[in-house]
């Protein structure tokens, strides 16, 4: 694997099916520590290098008073990521904040030998054990972070560790651009434009769209339907 700099891709090689695990929230501070507005489209793209996409979930912490963020979510399910989430709750601290690392590493075991490759998104060594499980099954697994926000025993155990800020310009959002992913985090949804509409699906399956992402077309997607709703229903941490 490496980084083609003349074509300006990721020469992963074959990927199979691919499943991407995004910690939201991880992301986004580690992001705004490099000063990097994600987008999360472009993202995607790198990540899947040339593999079928099975799932990408999005997992975060929600205010239910905060329209910003709620129009960014509809607009991510409207682009094709399966949103997770979870209410923010507040500390004897007066910090706020929703741990969703249970439910991505249940959606990383449960699916495991649906997909031949797993991506996560996230800094966080909490998830060393999760990434272990995951490998012991047989699973590709691989960790992309910014470097300096992403412990280093996570790194260690990945199969490959992708470092965002090295390909930052790929993923970086172009706000001079007023096309489809123009559309800035937490944009009220009064300004979100008409959701799109699918032929033949109605759930953000993106296959057989043209410019759009590559699922993966023999996979059953009800087979997790039910896995999508339990991972909403959570424990009180």
């Amino acid at each position: 694997m490496q980084f083609d700099t003349t074509t300006s891709s990721w020469k992963f090689g074959h990927r199979g099916r691919v499943a991407v695990f995004i910690d939201g929230n991880n992301l986004f501070h580690a992001a705004r520590f490099h000063n990097i507005d994600i987008d999360y489209n472009k993202l995607l793209r790198v990540l899947l290098g040339d593999g079928r996409l099975l799932r990408a979930f999005f997992y975060t912490g929600v205010d239910a008073g905060a329209e910003r963020q709620q129009g960014f979510l509809l607009w991510m399910r409207r682009n094709g990521f399966r949103v997770v989430q979870k209410e923010l709750k507040t500390f004897y601290d007066g910090t706020r904040k929703a741990n969703l690392d249970v439910e991505i590493a249940v959606d990383m075991l449960s699916l495991a030998g649906r997909y031949d490759t797993a991506v996560l998104v996230s800094g966080d060594e909490d998830f060393v054990y999760a990434i272990n499980a995951v490998a012991y099954k047989g699973c590709r697994v691989e960790v992309a972070g910014f470097r300096s926000n992403t412990a280093p025993r996570l790194i260690d155990v990945a199969d490959f560790f992708i470092d965002l800020g090295d390909i930052a310009d790929l993923v970086r959002k172009d706000l001079s651009q007023n096309g489809e992913y123009d559309i800035p985090s937490f944009i009220p949804p009064e300004e979100l434009p008409p959701p799109e509409i699918l032929p033949g699906n109605q759930r953000g399956n993106l296959a057989n769209v043209p410019g759009k992402i590559p699922f993966d077309q023999n996979y059953n997607d009800e087979e997790t339907d039910n896995l999508a709703d339990y991972v909403r229903v959570t424990d009180d941490r």
